[in-house]
């Protein structure tokens, strides 16, 4: 059985994915790759408590590192991306290119950046610290501005390299 439920955030709804014992999503509404809802998902908010805690908290700057049950389902290299990126500290950053250099294939970059993209479960598992190698802010599958919001969430800095 899937579960979901739709938590407002201050950067915008998110809705929560769930197999009932896992998160299994995090999606912004203008995500590009959003499930595909069937009528066999089921609407329950209680499912979500203690994600909607923690992620309340997180907005708050009351939480630093989530601890939840977490199931992102991908390829075995996506898995491999997604896993590296639950080591990036909070208020830290790092290159697609040194991504690709931690999972020993230095010239997968471009693949670095698609599983990147394909996060399923976007905040909690920090596919936003994730920056180009020249320290600009490229690509994020919940749109650049969100992307520099959470980015500045973070940081004490007024600003950040630019868009």
């Amino acid at each position: 059985m899937n579960y979901y439920t739709i938590m407002e955030s201050p950067i915008d709804p998110l809705l929560l994915t769930s197999d009932g014992e896992h998160l299994t999503g995090l999606y912004m509404d203008v995500h590009n790759y959003l499930p595909h809802m069937k009528e066999t998902w089921v609407h329950d908010p209680s499912r979500f408590t203690e994600t909607i805690s923690q992620l309340k908290a997180y907005f708050a700057k009351e939480l630093y590192q989530f601890d939840l049950p977490l199931k992102a389902t991908g390829t075995a290299f996506q898995e491999k991306v997604w896993q590296l990126l639950t080591t990036i500290s909070y208020g830290e950053t790092v290159s697609y290119k040194s991504i690709a250099e931690r999972i020993q294939s230095p010239k997968a970059v471009r693949a670095v950046g698609l599983a990147n993209g394909k996060n399923p479960i976007s905040i909690i598992i920090p596919c936003h610290r994730v920056i180009g190698a020249n320290g600009k802010l490229v690509g994020y599958g919940g749109g650049l501005p969100r992307k520099q919001w959470l980015l500045a969430h973070e940081t004490k800095q007024s600003e950040l390299p630019g868009l």
